[in-house]
């Protein structure tokens, strides 16, 4: 309840400026001292790393180094992704369930998530994973 009134004080534009809205569940005292499956800091700082490099290496002719950087003219320009991989996002900005500023931070974590995948370019999985990350929150809402 407190955290729905949080989200309906929170403006449309402000949240249109937040790229990764997550709903986090409570740890309880139980699985708080559990052993799992967790990658620990150099895997993890590793995997950066390398997702960096290849950003870098991607946009180095553009005079940029992340995907944050990287403008939307410029994402739906040189680095346009064939129209099927953006079909959802199409459908999600006609609909009105996005705006375009929120469009450009959904294809930039896009393409974040492939580069964390050692792919080239994003597909339809990460498109759809990075639109559910921007809508999580305000879905849970």
């Amino acid at each position: 309840m407190m955290r729905r009134r949080y989200v309906a004080r929170m403006s449309g534009p402000l949240l249109d400026r937040v790229d990764i809205q997550l709903q986090v569940e409570r740890v309880s005292l139980a699985d708080f001292g559990q052993a799992g499956a967790e990658e620990d800091t150099a895997t993890v700082a590793r995997r950066v790393g390398d997702a960096r490099r290849r950003q870098a290496e991607r946009l180095q002719p553009l005079g940029m180094e992340t995907n944050s950087q990287v403008p939307g003219r410029i994402l739906r320009g040189a680095l346009r992704l064939p129209a099927g991989a953006t079909r959802i996002l199409d459908h999600s900005l006609e609909r009105g369930v996005l705006t375009a500023r929120g469009y450009d931070r959904v294809l930039r974590l896009a393409w974040t998530l492939a580069d964390l995948s050692h792919r080239d370019m994003p597909d339809t999985n990460d498109i759809g994973q990075a639109l559910g990350l921007r809508q999580a929150a305000s879905a849970a809402a």
